[in-house]
């Protein structure tokens, strides 16, 4: 019998997997690192630089739009800004800035020409400006829309184009694009949520000193009206027309009989450049009157008084309070000046049709032999002038306008006086205080004297004009002027209303002179 043996083949069971070991690094072939993706805050940093200077880029390459207003030929461009508002380009005679509205875009409207035949014809026919008040407002409303178009596309072109190079991917570029448009679309309704008509009652012009009463014109009482705004803007226009016109001079500046304007400087501190800039707004801004809240001096001392004699040749009076670095002897010295009238006191006076009454400063600083009195003096002086306002009200006399020039002795005065001028802090502002009084601080119109060079930027030199009717004897308006320090050319004038002049206010319910001690809103 034979046996025959099959042999089955084996179970083959396979053998687990293993990966190849990586190559060891060497020098020459440095280890692998994997990438690693960038934080989702990160990514979205980056697409918001993209779309923010995308639509820098294309507003500044293509977003602009020319447009004719008036007899005027002008490109109108939305800018990127933190505070908004309109800036008109009056090249070469400088810009006129208006408050409009409150967004991250402001309006620049670039003044290219004039049409010679329109303009002459606005300037040898004033009459026009009536029909050129609706034409205007027109010309802004299509000139505004066309830009707003034009914008929408250069943001989303600037924002595509700049994501598509950046990314390389047609979705991301999308992205960035349409949140430029939204980007864009919220700035336009901010800006119409806070749009302000009336901010071209109060426009802010830099550039050339001896035109901007020309342009920013005499204040006038102004009423609630609707159109309020077509006039003033129309105005404007002319004005600006009359300045670009090379076929005649410059417009004189022809004031409202009805305005009594008074010049208000303070803290001169020996400058002599002052008296040539104060005689220039004299003339300019035709004024009636002007008061000097004090520190005319350095360090009151007699080799000093000389610097005054200019004074006497400005032409109108000059009404002065003494300072803290204005000595009596430079009070004895202007006190023989004739156009000069010094206020102590609370002593009154009636000038231009106005009453002022004002006090000098207690304190003399420069003479270290006396121990200032500090806060202390300066209420007990700001006591005294209430009181003699109280006085001259009941004597059937109300004094327009008191002077100071500490504030702290000032906001002594409240609700005794409609209006208190000061100087000493070496910079403007303006406050309505609890009981109703205005409080204006001039700032330095010396530019601080010699302390100008102490800082790394020179102070400049400021100045204002005040509007009163002549009839309540009330402010109707101021002009801030501010001009370089030493060394500087600018030059800048601000139009301010007080509250109860804009139009849509209410009338102040007292009687002129007769401010009520009720608390009253404080603003500007």
């Amino acid at each position: 019998m034979v046996r025959v043996r099959v042999s089955m083949p084996k179970r083959l069971v396979p053998l687990p997997h293993r990966r190849a070991p990586l190559p060891k690094p060497t020098a020459a072939q440095p280890a692998l690192e994997l990438t690693p993706r960038p934080h989702p805050w990160a990514r979205t940093l980056g697409l918001t630089a993209v779309v923010l200077v995308g639509a820098w880029l294309g507003l500044l390459i293509v977003g602009n739009v020319r447009a004719p207003i008036g007899p005027m030929n002008t490109t109108m461009t939305l800018r990127p800004s933190l505070t908004g508002g309109t800036k008109i380009n009056v090249s070469p005679l400088g810009a006129l800035t208006l408050d409009s509205h409150i967004a991250p875009v402001r309006l620049d409207v670039n003044i290219d020409q004039l049409d010679p035949l329109r303009s002459q014809a606005l300037v040898d026919h004033p009459e026009r400006l009536s029909s050129l008040q609706d034409e205007v407002t027109r010309d802004v409303a299509h000139g505004t829309l066309d830009l707003a178009v034009r914008s929408g596309v250069a943001v989303v072109t600037g924002a595509t184009a700049l994501g598509l190079a950046v990314y390389r991917r047609p979705r991301r570029a999308l992205t960035a694009g349409g949140l430029a448009l939204a980007l864009l679309t919220a700035s336009g309704a901010t800006a119409y949520a806070t749009w302000n008509p009336t901010s071209v009652l109060e426009p802010k012009f830099s550039g050339l000193l001896s035109s901007a009463p020309s342009v920013v014109g005499n204040a006038r009482s102004i009423v609630t009206e609707f159109d309020v705004y077509q006039k003033e803007l129309a105005r404007l226009v002319t004005n600006v027309t009359k300045l670009y016109d090379v076929t005649s001079t410059l417009p004189a500046y022809q004031p409202d009989p009805t305005t009594i304007r008074v010049l208000h400087v303070s803290d001169i501190h020996l400058n002599p450049a002052s008296w040539k800039i104060i005689a220039s707004l004299v003339e300019q801004y035709e004024v009636n009157v002007i008061v000097d809240s004090g520190d005319t001096m350095d360090h009151g001392t007699a080799a000093e008084n000389g610097f005054l004699d200019p004074i006497a040749n400005l032409g109108v009076p000059y009404v002065w309070v003494r300072g803290n670095h204005d000595s009596r002897q430079t009070q004895r010295y202007l006190e023989r000046m004739k156009n000069v009238h010094v206020l102590d006191d609370g002593r009154a006076q009636t000038l231009a049709g106005l009453r002022f009454a004002g006090i000098g400063d207690p304190q003399f600083t420069p003479d270290r032999s006396t121990a200032p009195g500090g806060d202390r003096a300066e209420q007990l002086a700001g006591d005294r002038l209430a009181t003699a306002l109280r006085d001259q009200r009941a004597a059937g006399t109300p004094v327009d306008v008191a002077i100071a020039h500490e504030p702290s002795a000032a906001r002594e005065t409240d609700g005794e006086v409609p209006l208190v001028l000061a100087g000493h802090l070496h910079h403007e502002q303006t406050e309505v205080m609890k009981y109703g009084t205005r409080l204006r601080v001039e700032g330095s119109t010396g530019g601080s004297g010699l302390r100008a060079v102490e800082g790394r930027h020179p102070d400049p030199i400021e100045a204002s004009i005040l509007y009163f009717d002549r009839d309540s004897r009330r402010l109707q308006a101021w002009d801030e002027i501010k001009l370089g320090g030493l060394g500087l050319t600018t030059a800048e004038v601000s139009r301010h209303l007080p509250e109860e002049n804009l139009p849509g206010a209410n009338p102040t319910p007292t009687a002129p002179g007769t401010p009520s001690r009720t608390p009253a809103p404080s603003g500007s």
